[in-house]
């Protein structure tokens, strides 16, 4: 058996010498199935490793002071807190900027007063740290830095580097003193540090931040991971039906062989692990490449995707590949286990199937009816298991389930694409029955019945492709609108002022003598600990840190600022306000099962304050909760300084007037007036540039989609040739036969372009009302737009024809002789 081996497997690979094309759309589905999958895989892992990086930072367990009024904190008052006992380290943040354009974050840091189990401070020998101390110092560089000039814009040079793998990318750490030499900063400190519970309040004008409030990016980012992680498996998954039909095909059109090998004393065993092998060599060949594409598909998409992280959670993404060596690994084993999946039923025929058998050549028709049954029934089980989800998520607190609800939408899936064969097999074959009278008609139909077994697959994997393509479009479509509705609610002045917090009152007071200000919106912020929440049913306590934000309840604004719930009424919800209850934002209702009329429990330096919610508020791109009072109630019970101010303007004032006014008076800068147009231009591109990658990734679905469609098209080309060439012998001109088979495909991809519909809507739904909940504690609006449908429509039928076009085209073009061959070998 060992001896024959080798020559049973070069005679199977011998059919693929024959077929080139079987051979081609094989290898076609392995390699776009891995490189989709391996591709997203490698932006996962270097964002995760540039987690790790990062978590240097985030998880530190240092409490932070700053100025109450958002000023720097000086040298001098350093040096008074460390004499009054403190014990307290400075740190100096800023960016700079190289002579190659690429800006970095420095951070200058006192090894000696800061904790010695932080990363920051860590070195590996007593001649590291006095490198680090003392002239010409010692930059420790994030390995992505390494190899960035160490010139800097403005002429100056870095220290010399040393490589530091705990810090996340674009960072850079040195001795404060170098780094006040870098920055310019004079006598300025960015703020104090202190481990972990070492203070037990802030000193008088300064703010305490607790190590506890810092959340890393891993667990803001999960759920982008999550959604780029499924859209990789969808894609995997439509790559994978490619493989399977075309092993499929493969194994139909060598029966005769496999009987031959049969008959000269190949066992069936031996000809089980002569396949195997066979799909092990094609696998291999099949995955290298898909992994090197997948990486250049990663180098490719990972500055949008480093992009959109920073914007949405602020988390730093390195722009070049790092990758561990399970990774490598990890691809190769899903790129193979994905082909034993789909060739793990050819096995299976194979070994059943006696020598007799084998010489029928019916593999994909035998059995055919009993398969669909099959279908159906997994289908409906699927359909149980959404269902069992869904009520299970029904008694869920809010904001859990995200991976459920993933599942669910996978089963809303899988039981389609399960139901879509018996679906058009029923179609078919009522519309075989009314259309008895016409022969040709008649024929197409049963002709369709067919090639159904061969194209089935193709179909289920452009359902899905068109579904998931509708849902997201669907979702993004739905969330552009629900964000620039938000920003023209939020952004209601036309001026935005950003001043130090001492000025606020000053400038309040000329504003309010100037003639062509309408109203000023003073906005406050501050922290507090909710300790507490009461409920008609229960108490309980939580310590949780919370933002506390201030608005001014003016005209322009309680019209514009949307309410999702309240006791009574708007009216009755912004007079509450005004005299002191608080709204709170979807993301805390949520996380916290809260309702209007709930009553919170806040502690504060010096400060213990008891809340009634008068009603919740959509705050989208949140991730954390938040608390909105009027800005003079935080004031007066919080102490909480001035952050912004909105001015509104009478109509028919000069804005840049005011604007001048303004910075010759007060001698603010010029990033202290931020005009709303500019600051929605830049929300938007945030936005547009966020949504990159999933576009991207829908479009290469839908692309594989139509790969698994051509490819099961092309490899039964010959087959059917065989089937049209006797009705061309009868008189059938070939033109009306190319356009029979496209109108055949046509109608096969309308139905199921029309079954897409509805499901992706379910899509959407499971998107906007589950998994976001979970993922970011608010729901999105359901938005449905019917021209996406009808372009979704449109496209399973363009694809089909595209699909079809090629064998239509060389069955019109083949010559008489060659069809008077085909119908000869009937």
């Amino acid at each position: 058996m060992i001896k024959s081996l080798p020559t049973v497997v070069a005679t199977l690979l011998a059919h693929y010498r024959r077929h080139p094309g079987q051979l081609a759309m094989l290898l076609l589905g392995l390699w776009v199935a891995s490189a989709l999958w391996s591709g997203i895989q490698a932006i996962n892992a270097t964002a995760r490793d540039s987690y790790a990086r990062a978590d240097a930072m985030f998880d530190t367990q240092l409490d932070q002071l700053e100025r109450r009024d958002g000023a720097p904190i000086t040298r001098a008052e350093y040096h008074a807190l460390r004499q009054a006992g403190l014990p307290v380290s400075p740190m100096l943040e800023g960016e700079i900027v190289t002579q190659d354009g690429t800006r970095l974050t420095l951070i200058g840091i006192d090894p000696l007063t800061l904790a010695n189990d932080n990363p920051l401070a860590q070195a590996d020998t007593s001649r590291s740290l006095t490198d680090f101390l003392t002239p010409p110092w010692q930059t420790r560089a994030a390995p992505d830095v390494l190899t960035t000039t160490s010139t800097l814009a403005n002429g100056k040079s870095l220290p010399p580097l040393a490589l530091a793998p705990a810090l996340p990318p674009d960072t850079l750490v040195m001795d404060i003193a170098a780094a006040a030499q870098l920055l310019e900063s004079g006598e300025e400190i960015t703020r104090l540090v202190a481990a972990r519970g070492t203070l037990n309040e802030a000193p008088t004008g300064l703010t305490l931040t607790r190590a506890t409030r810092i959340a890393t990016p891993g667990q803001l980012t999960e759920s982008f991971h999550l959604n780029l992680t499924a859209l990789g498996l969808l894609a995997w998954v439509v790559g994978l039906f490619i493989v399977q039909a075309a092993l499929g095909l493969a194994l139909e059109q060598r029966l005769g062989m496999l009987r031959t090998l049969r008959v000269l004393g190949v066992s069936g065993r031996s000809l089980v692990l002569a396949l195997s092998l066979e799909l092990l060599l094609l696998g291999l060949i099949g995955a290298a490449a898909g992994i090197a594409s997948g990486v250049w598909l990663a180098r490719l998409l990972l500055p949008d995707v480093a992009a959109t992280l920073g914007s949405l959670y602020d988390a730093g993404v390195g722009r070049e590949l790092n990758l561990p060596w399970h990774y490598w690994v990890g691809g190769l084993a899903v790129s193979l286990g994905g082909l034993l999946l789909a060739g793990g039923g050819v096995l299976w025929r194979a070994a059943r199937l006696n020598m007799l058998e084998l010489g029928q050549m019916q593999a994909w028709r035998s059995g055919y009816r009993r398969q669909l049954m099959l279908m159906s029934t997994g289908g409906a089980l699927a359909v149980g298991v959404a269902v069992a989800l869904y009520v299970w998520l029904r008694f869920q607190p809010p904001g859990d389930g995200l991976v459920a609800g993933f599942a669910l939408v996978a089963a809303l899936l899988l039981a389609s694409a399960l139901w879509l064969p018996p679906l058009l097999a029923l179609a078919l074959k009522v519309l075989t029955h009314l259309a008895r009278r016409r022969p040709l008609v008649h024929w197409a139909l049963a002709d369709m019945q067919l090639q159904l077994p061969k194209i089935s697959l193709a179909m289920m994997a452009l359902l899905i492709a068109l579904a998931t393509n509708l849902g997201v479009g669907s979702m993004v479509g739905g969330f552009r609108l629900t964000f620039l509705e938000w920003l023209d609610q939020r952004l209601v002045a036309p001026l935005y002022l950003n001043a130090p917090a001492e000025q606020y009152a000053d400038i309040d007071a000329w504003l309010a003598d100037r003639p062509d200000v309408s109203e000023r919106l003073l906005t406050r912020r501050s922290e507090a600990l909710l300790e507490s929440i009461i409920t008609p049913d229960v108490s309980r306590a939580l310590g949780t840190p919370i933002e506390l934000y201030g608005i001014t309840p003016g005209e322009s604004l309680i019209p514009h600022w949307p309410l999702l719930a309240n006791q009574q009424d708007r009216e009755a919800a912004w007079a509450a306000f005004d005299h002191g209850a608080a709204f709170v934002n979807e993301q805390l209702a949520t996380a916290e099962n809260l309702s209007p009329g709930d009553q919170l429990n806040l502690r504060a330096p010096g400060v213990y304050e008891t809340l009634t919610i008068a009603a919740t508020y959509p705050d989208y791109g949140n991730p954390s909760g938040q608390i909105l009072m009027a800005s003079p109630q935080l004031a007066a019970r919080f102490d909480a300084p001035p952050s912004s101010m909105g001015v509104v303007l009478h109509p028919n004032a000069d804005v840049d007037a005011l604007r001048e006014a303004l910075n010759e008076r007060f001698g603010l800068g010029s990033d202290a007036l931020s005009d709303q147009r500019e600051i929605k231009r830049v929300a938007t591109d945030i936005f547009e540039r966020t949504f990159t990658i999933t576009r991207a990734l829908n479009v290469l679905t839908l692309v594989v989609a139509a790969l698994a469609l051509l490819a099961s098209l092309l490899a039964q080309a010959r087959s059917r040739r065989q089937q049209l060439a006797p009705l061309w012998a009868i008189g059938v001109p070939r033109a009306q036969l190319a356009q029979l088979s496209l109108v055949q495909l046509g109608g096969a991809a309308l139905v199921t372009g029309l079954l897409a519909l509805p499901l992706g809507i379910a899509i959407t739904w499971g998107l906007v009302a589950i998994i976001n909940v979970a993922a970011f504690g608010w729901r999105l609006p359901l938005y449905l737009f019917p021209w996406e449908m009808a372009v979704t429509l449109a496209t399973a039928i363009a694809v089909a024809l595209l699909s079809a076009a090629l064998p239509a085209l060389r069955f019109w073009r083949a010559s008489p002789r060659t069809l008077l061959a085909e119908e000869a070998n009937q």
